[in-house]
C-alpha cells in the first residue's frame, strides 16, 4: 500500500479547480484503489491543516482494512454461495420495504378510539394474563430526617382529597420518590424495588397493606389500594400500550395486505402478469 503525503493531499483536497487527472491515489488493495475524490464533502470549511490530516489518515487506514477483509471474504466464498442472488434478493428486499414504509405513512390511520381500544380489549383479554403481580398503591420515599415529619404524617393520615393535594405539594418539595395515583397500577417488582431489599414481596404483600418505616437515610411510607396476583387478567390501564401497539400493527398489516392486492389486480388487468406452470 503506498500513501501520498498527507500535506500533499491538503492542498489537492482544497482546490476545487484541480484537473481530473489531479485526482490522486490515496491507497491500493489487490485491485482496488480509492481516491482522494471519495472524500469530498468530508472536510469542514473550518477544517485546520492538522484535523484534515487526521481525517484522511483515519478514513485510509479504516477502507484499507475493510477492503483488504472483503477481498479475503470474497476470496474463501464456498463455490455454492450464489452471491450475485443474495444481492438481489436483498435489494428487492429493500426496496419493497421502503415502499412499505410510503404506503403506510399515505393510508395508515393512527386514531384509535376509547371505544375501539375497550372493544379490542375486551375480545382478547384473556391474551393479557399477568407474569407477575401489580398493585395500585400510595408510596413515599424521604430523605431522613424527615422534613416538617409531622405535616406529612398528618397528611399521609388523612384521605380527604384537599389533603392529597397538600401531600403532593409537599412530596414535590421533599420527597424522592412519590407515588400518588391511585388509578395507576405498577409492577409489584417496580415498588419492591424503591423499599429496602425484601420488606415487600408477592408472599406478603397482602400482609402489608400499609406501613411506615425508616431505614438507612430514608423514612419509607407505603399504602397497598389493590392488587391482582400472577395470572389474573391485567386491566386496560396496565396494558393500554401494548393493546394499541397491536392494534396498530393489525391496522398496518391490512393496509399493506390490501395494497398487494390492489397492485396484484391492476397488472393482471393490464395484461402485465403472466403464469405458465399449467403449459
Amino acid at each position: 500500500m503506498a500513501l501520498l503525503s498527507v500535506a500533499g493531499l491538503l492542498v489537492l483536497a482544497a482546490c476545487s479547480d484541480a484537473p481530473e487527472g489531479e485526482d490522486k491515489l490515496l491507497a491500493r488493495v489487490h485491485q482496488k484503489e480509492l481516491r482522494l475524490s471519495e472524500l469530498a464533502g468530508m472536510f469542514p470549511d473550518n477544517a485546520t491543516a492538522e484535523d484534515s490530516s487526521l481525517v484522511i489518515q483515519a478514513f485510509v487506514t479504516r477502507w484499507c482494512k475493510e477492503t483488504a477483509l472483503q477481498w479475503e471474504a470474497e476470496r474463501n466464498l464456498p463455490a455454492d454461495l450464489n452471491i450475485d442472488r443474495l444481492v438481489r434478493d436483498y435489494r428487492a428486499s429493500l426496496v419493497s420495504t421502503h415502499y412499505e414504509e410510503v404506503l403506510v405513512a399515505m393510508r395508515l390511520d393512527s386514531t384509535i378510539s376509547p371505544e375501539q381500544l375497550t372493544a379490542y380489549y375486551e375480545e382478547n383479554k384473556s391474551q393479557y394474563l399477568l407474569e407477575r403481580p401489580i398493585v395500585r398503591c400510595f408510596l413515599i420515599r424521604v430523605p431522613h430526617p424527615v422534613q416538617d415529619a409531622e405535616e406529612l404524617q398528618s397528611l399521609w393520615n388523612n384521605g380527604e382529597i384537599s389533603d392529597t393535594m397538600a401531600l403532593k405539594n409537599y412530596c414535590e418539595r421533599f420527597a424522592e420518590v412519590s407515588l400518588l395515583q391511585p388509578a395507576s397500577w405498577y409492577s409489584l417488582d417496580d415498588i419492591a424495588s424503591q423499599l429496602p431489599k425484601g420488606v415487600l414481596t408477592a408472599g406478603n404483600i397482602n400482609s402489608k397493606r400499609e406501613f411506615s418505616l425508616q431505614e438507612g437515610s430514608f423514612r419509607y411510607y407505603f399504602r397497598l389500594l389493590e392488587v391482582k396476583p400472577r395470572l389474573e387478567i391485567a386491566p386496560l390501564s396496565y396494558v393500554e400500550d401494548q393493546a394499541r401497539n397491536v392494534i396498530l400493527h393489525n391496522r398496518k398489516r391490512e393496509v399493506l395486505e390490501q395494497a398487494r392486492e390492489e397492485i396484484f389486480d391492476r397488472e393482471l388487468r393490464r395484461n402485465n402478469i403472466e403464469t405458465f406452470t399449467n403449459e
